[in-house]
Formats: C-alpha cells, sequence, structure tokens
C-alpha cells in the first residue's frame, strides 16, 4: 500500500532496497482434507491487496496455491503499482484486478476487489504474507457454524533476525498462543488480524466491506461484527507468517498506523464495546496499558530511579518477565523455538517500551488535543 493516498516517488520505493525477504521453502501439502472444507472452499475467494509487492507476493501466491484445499479463485488487487506485482502474480496463473486509480489503502484496495466477488467466503490476506500448507483448511471448519461470520488465524513473523523482529516474534507467541485464545474462549477475540482473515462475503457487504474511517480497518470490522450480533472465532492452529518490520523505519511506520488505529477504533465504538461484556473487559484492559501502563514505562519509573537514587526500581521493567516467559515458552515449544523464545525475550523489553510510547502519543493526540491522523503509512 502507498504511504499517502496519491503515491509519491519515495512511496513508490522500498526505504532499504537491498533488504529483501529470503523466500522460504514452500512445504508439499498434505494428500487429504477435511471434506467439510473443501467443500467450503469451493466457495472461497482470496483477495491479496498489493502495493509495490513484488519482492514478496509470488511467496504469498505460492502458499496459497499449495494449501491442501483447493480455494475458488485467488485475486490480487494490484493497486497501481510501480513495480513488477502485477507481472509476478500474472506469472502464477492468479487473477488481477487493477483499480482505475491508487485507492490510497488497503481496505480501498480490498472493497475495490469485493464487487468482483461472488462466493459465499472472502479472505483477506496481506501480499507479504504466507501461510502454513493447511491453514486455509483448518481456518474454514469453524464456518460450520452458521453463527460465524468472521474467523482469523495465529500470526508469527515469517523471518526472526533483528532486535525488532524478535521483539515482535516474544510479542506474537505471547498474544496468539495465550492471551487470544483466552479471548476465543470467552467469545471475543479483540480483533481479526487483517493479514489473515475470511468472512461470510453477505455479512461482509452489509458491514460495507472494509471501512476508511480510521486506519485500523480490521479492528473496526471485528469490532462492527460484534455490535451487529454476529460471532468472530479465533483458530489457533491456522498459521500465517507475515514479514514484520526489520529496521525502524518500517517499525516507526506500523506503530504509528497501529497505535493511532487503535485510539480511533476505542473512540468510534466505545459505546457498542460496552455492550460486549468480555470485549468490553479485553478492550480496558487494552486502553490500560497504552495509557497508565505507558506512563508508568516511560516517566514513572526512570523519575523513581532518579529521584531516590535506587536503580532498582529500573527492574520494574522487567518484573514481570518470568510471568511472560511462560506461556511464551509453552507457545514456542511444540514449535521446537524454545532457544529462539529465550533467545528473544530481552528484545520484547525494547519493543515494549516502544510501543509504550507510541500509544500514548497517539493517545494524546486522539483524544486530548483532537488532532485525528489518516495518512496509510506501509510499514512491514
Amino acid at each position: 500500500m502507498p504511504i499517502t493516498d496519491t503515491p509519491s516517488p519515495e512511496a513508490a520505493v522500498d526505504e532499504d532496497a537491498s533488504w529483501r525477504p529470503s523466500a522460504p521453502p514452500v512445504p508439499v501439502p498434505a494428500p487429504a482434507a477435511h471434506p467439510g472444507a473443501a467443500a467450503l472452499a469451493a466457495q472461497l475467494t482470496v483477495l491479496v491487496p498489493a502495493y509495490n509487492e513484488g519482492a514478496s507476493i509470488g511467496d504469498t501466491i505460492r502458499s496459497l496455491l499449495a494449501q491442501t484445499v483447493r480455494v475458488a479463485e485467488v485475486v490480487v488487487i494490484d493497486d497501481c503499482s510501480t513495480d513488477d506485482t502485477a507481472d509476478v502474480a500474472r506469472a502464477l496463473g492468479v487473477r488481477v484486478l487493477t483499480p482505475p486509480a491508487n485507492t490510497g489503502c488497503k481496505a480501498g484496495a480490498q472493497n475495490f476487489a469485493l464487487a468482483h466477488v461472488d462466493t459465499a467466503f472472502t479472505m483477506a490476506v496481506d501480499a507479504d504474507t504466507t501461510l502454513a500448507p493447511d491453514a486455509i483448511e483448518r481456518l474454514l471448519r469453524v464456518f460450520a457454524d452458521p453463527n460465524v461470520a468472521c474467523a482469523c488465524g495465529l500470526v508469527l513473523p515469517r523471518h526472526v533476525r533483528t532486535i525488532w523482529e524478535r521483539g515482535r516474534y516474544v510479542e506474537y507467541l505471547f498474544a496468539f498462543t495465550f492471551y487470544k485464545q483466552v479471548q476465543d474462549y470467552y467469545g471475543a477475540p479483540l480483533i481479526a488480524s487483517g493479514c489473515f482473515s475470511a468472512y461470510r462475503t453477505d455479512v461482509l457487504r452489509a458491514q460495507g466491506g472494509w471501512s476508511m474511517r480510521t486506519l485500523a480497518e480490521d479492528m473496526d470490522l471485528t469490532w462492527s461484527l460484534y455490535r451487529a450480533g454476529h460471532a468472530v472465532r479465533f483458530v489457533h492452529d491456522a498459521v500465517c507468517y507475515p514479514v514484520e518490520p526489520h529496521n525502524w523505519s518500517f517499525l516507526h511506520k506500523q506503530l504509528k498506523r497501529w497505535s493511532h488505529g487503535f485510539v480511533q477504533n476505542v473512540r468510534l465504538h466505545w459505546d457498542g464495546v460496552l455492550e460486549v461484556p468480555y470485549l468490553r473487559s479485553a478492550v480496558a484492559v487494552s486502553v490500560w496499558d497504552a495509557t497508565v501502563a505507558a506512563l508508568v514505562y516511560l516517566f514513572l519509573l526512570p523519575v523513581l530511579a532518579l529521584v531516590t537514587g535506587d536503580l532498582r526500581w529500573l527492574l520494574g521493567y522487567a518484573l514481570d518477565l518470568p510471568a511472560l516467559a511462560v506461556p511464551v515458552v509453552v507457545g514456542a515449544l511444540p514449535r521446537g523455538e524454545v532457544g529462539k523464545a529465550l533467545a528473544s525475550l530481552p528484545a520484547f523489553l525494547v519493543i515494549r517500551v516502544v510501543n509504550a510510547a507510541f500509544f500514548l502519543r497517539a493517545a494524546w493526540s486522539e483524544w486530548v488535543l483532537g488532532r485525528t491522523f489518516r495518512v496509510f503509512e506501509k510499514g512491514h
């Protein structure tokens, strides 16, 4: 997606052109598939919005074509890219749609393609995200329940090398293998992640597709579905692997978009969120973490250490590390990644402080100053 509503030359060029994600091997799919999921997949269209994603979209498409179930169609929305995104997609045999003009954001590109969908189910997959071979099969099974309007899968970074990727790896292990499963148990996942989610097409259309009124269209749609009385499910064994920010430049853009998007959605949906008991609690905890906890991390702990001269106050940054490490290790164990998870824990302490700074700044800007941020900045 472009950095601004009208792509500039700067938006069209990867800021670190020498860096490209390595192409992971695509596993050979298992021969057998769940018959119910296979039938649902035959009624599924996968939308892949893309803007200048020539370096990564090939891996995404190959992972979609290598699934244990065959989907009705894979559609790439080339949002007026200036690179070879469309050529790569066409060479792999999928349908490519190009809007008459750049839509300005991922939601816009997906909405453009939604008008061309004629299947009962629609899936959105980011152009930098690959799926485990059985991800679609596992995700679709929950739609056997007619009350389920949306389902999302587990997200793990494809690369875990830099400090930012390592911090995000621990963050996702904790969030998706522990916290989100608790949310699903109570029937209210906080968000159906936009990088890999599926929807009933008629319900999606009834919501107007993906709204562009906030910077977090996936959160906006999830909370809108709750307000309309629909069920959303999280499927922990349907796994996807997005490319996460590897440097500060991309991380800055991603966190700015996420933090402002969250704050915008809280303001937009607060009255409706109060009507969904567990979701209300989850949002309250998230707001607390984005404001009060952020103030503690960024100001209270260092001020107390300076005023008292007791550096032990700084241990507060790592006080909950043992409690955090347990679900992280449990999540990493079946993947054979315990060593990687433990080695990445220090990076999480860094990214947690960075997250706090971004969310606190967004809350101050949006809620106190009334200055909203609407520019979609690409950050992967």
